[in-house]
């Protein structure tokens, strides 16, 4: 009887391990997908812990029309002011090209009092260039001209985890190299005990003449060895057709399947088998983007989950 008990116990947390990997950690809904031309459908996402209201938006591309799509495939059941307003509690924006913030600041007016995150070389262009009282006004509380105060401007030191404000969430930010020296940011968002990656806009580190990737990778493996890395979120702008003097700080299959290897040399060989791999960014006409997505499904020897992200369509990873 007594060694019945044991053998049931044993099953019975085999199994309760088992449903605990299964189970989803991270809600994300994309409000964009796109790398440009299509003006409401730009990179931002939306990510919160399985069950909470409370996201954060990585990039900020497309807000409204992403909202609103959202609303529509029953994602959300508020208004889309509401979504905005209550739903998103901060802002994490990888580099300050437009495609890449310009929901937020045409959605500045209509929201509500929140956090934008950045490093210091972004924020200082958002602060120069956008919120600066001419081009458009402050909503910040830093940088020139009358400010409103609606967001505060909080600047990100690298490798540094912080708590995100009205979240259950923490993030720590990486550099990139997007046309180097021109920079772009990883965010790494942390749930108690599992972990979710973005990275912005990157170009390869060969072509970069850079090793952001390479340190990136470094330390992320231990987190993809032990499964807490639930899933990545990375750009494939282009397909293998574009020229490496043409990439503009991007990636095209070929580079990302050689940046894998790279991660793959860390990690293990086994240990990319069925990681999430979402694949941002892609550049339309739609052409292109057919080609991108059909060259990473015939390269994808390490058996990678690829995953190719829809407009207001929410993934639980």
């Amino acid at each position: 009887m007594k060694h019945t008990v044991i053998f049931l116990v044993c099953i019975l947390t085999i199994t309760t391990s088992i449903f605990a990997q299964d189970k989803s950690a991270f809600q994300l809904v994309p409000l964009g997908v796109k790398g440009g031309l299509d003006e409401t459908n730009l990179s931002a996402y939306l990510v919160a812990p399985t069950h909470s209201n409370a996201f954060v938006c990585l990039d900020a591309g497309t807000i409204n029309a992403g909202i609103t799509k959202a609303i529509e495939n029953n994602v959300f059941k508020a208004s889309s002011t509401e979504v905005l307003q209550q739903y998103i509690k901060g802002y994490l924006i990888s580099h300050a090209h437009l495609d890449h913030v310009s929901g937020l600041i045409i959605n500045s007016p209509a929201d509500a009092s929140k956090t934008v995150y950045a490093t210091n070389a972004c924020m200082t262009m958002m602060q120069n260039h956008y919120f600066n009282g001419e081009t458009w006004a402050n909503f910040g509380d830093e940088g020139p001209g009358y400010q409103i105060k609606r967001y505060h401007f909080q600047t990100l030191k690298l490798k540094q985890e912080i708590p995100l404000s009205n979240t259950d969430m923490m993030v720590t930010a990486f550099p990139l190299s997007h046309v180097n020296p021109f920079e772009s940011t990883a965010f790494l968002i942390r749930h108690d005990e599992d972990y979710i990656l973005y990275l912005g806009d990157t170009g390869p580190d060969t072509i970069e003449n850079s090793d952001d990737l390479k340190q990136l990778w470094t330390a992320i493996a231990p987190l993809i060895k032990s499964k807490k890395l639930r899933a990545m979120l990375i750009e494939v702008s282009f397909p293998n057709e574009q020229a490496d003097t043409a990439l503009f700080g991007h990636l095209t299959p070929n580079w990302f399947y050689k940046e894998m290897k790279v991660l793959q040399e860390l990690t293990g060989e086994k240990a990319l088998t069925g990681f999430k791999t979402i694949i941002t960014h892609q550049k339309p006409p739609i052409e292109n983007m057919i080609k991108i997505k059909t060259q990473l499904e015939a390269q994808n020897s390490l058996g990678l989950d690829l995953i190719f992200p829809e407009q207001g369509v929410k993934l639980e990873l």
